[in-house]
């Protein structure tokens, strides 16, 4: 029997990121794009316990690794929001080269990689210990969204725009090479080999209900997976803004892959690493 679990129609968390405040305490952050606060959840109660106040067009969270920070940008003001993990109250608002979108923070917690929508396209990488901006990389098309691949060796980064992925060595902090794609890049999450490095990027398209995969050694799409077709009226076709299928996530254990499709209004899972419907 097919599983599956079914979504609120409409539904869109701009950016969700988890905060260890304690070994046995998380907490979703959950930001808000036509507002100008951001929500901390529990996630044991589902219920709000804290809110960072005061940031206009807030899109993509982040936080730090020891759990100090919370990193959120700000489309208002084109800046990185810095929030203190313990008073919640906006600590700096760093400047940025352009309107950002979503965040990664690197593995040792000293760099943090913004996604810059705003044309040409960069990803902007901001020093943690100074909270400035160190450098920014020029794209080929606005940035969307930006990972760190869970290893931590690589910036990876997907253009809507570009129609491109781009992949930056976190060392050098210089692109060492791109993937051109049929549509523009939404959401990504990797998969890995034993020894951790990267093995596969799954990354959902504007316009396409499902997901595409790459081969990370080959630097190539091997095969596109579309998600199951529902009956016409249980199908959502107003407010997906060009992405019917947004949103990857792949299980703490590596065994299952979560896709969320807005069209449908589902999420469907699909068994590590053989990639079938479960």
């Amino acid at each position: 029997m097919k599983k599956r679990t079914t979504v609120l129609p409409g539904l869109l968390l701009a950016a969700l990121a988890t905060l260890p405040l304690q070994a046995a305490t998380v907490r979703i952050v959950q930001t808000n794009s036509a507002g100008d606060s951001v929500m901390l959840i529990d996630p044991a109660t589902n219920t709000v316990v804290g809110e960072i106040k005061e940031i206009e067009v807030n899109h993509g969270a982040a936080v730090a690794p020891d759990g100090s920070r919370f990193y959120i940008t700000n489309e208002a003001e084109s800046t990185l929001d810095i929030a203190d993990a313990k008073t919640l109250k906006v600590t700096k608002h760093v400047p940025l080269t352009n309107h950002p979108n979503n965040i990664a923070v690197s593995k040792d917690g000293k760099r943090v990689y913004v996604a810059i929508v705003g044309g040409p396209g960069a990803v902007d990488v901001i020093d943690a210990a100074s909270m400035t901006r160190a450098k920014s990389i020029r794209t080929e098309g606005g940035i969307h969204n930006v990972y760190v691949t869970p290893d931590g060796r690589f910036v990876v980064a997907g253009s809507i725009i570009g129609k491109k992925i781009n992949v930056i060595d976190q060392a050098k902090e210089e692109i060492v090479w791109t993937l051109a794609t049929e549509e523009g890049v939404r959401p990504m999450a990797f998969d890995v080999n034993p020894d951790g490095s990267t093995k596969r990027v799954f990354a959902q398209l504007s316009g396409f209900n499902g997901f595409v995969i790459v081969d990370f050694a080959k630097q190539q799409v091997v095969d596109r997976i579309k998600l199951p077709e529902v009956p016409p009226a249980e199908r959502v076709t107003q407010g997906l803004q060009g992405s019917p299928s947004h949103g990857l996530a792949i299980a703490p254990d590596g065994k299952t892959l979560c896709v969320l499709s807005k069209m449908n209004t589902r999420v469907y899972m699909y068994s590590m690493p053989d990639l079938k419907l479960l």
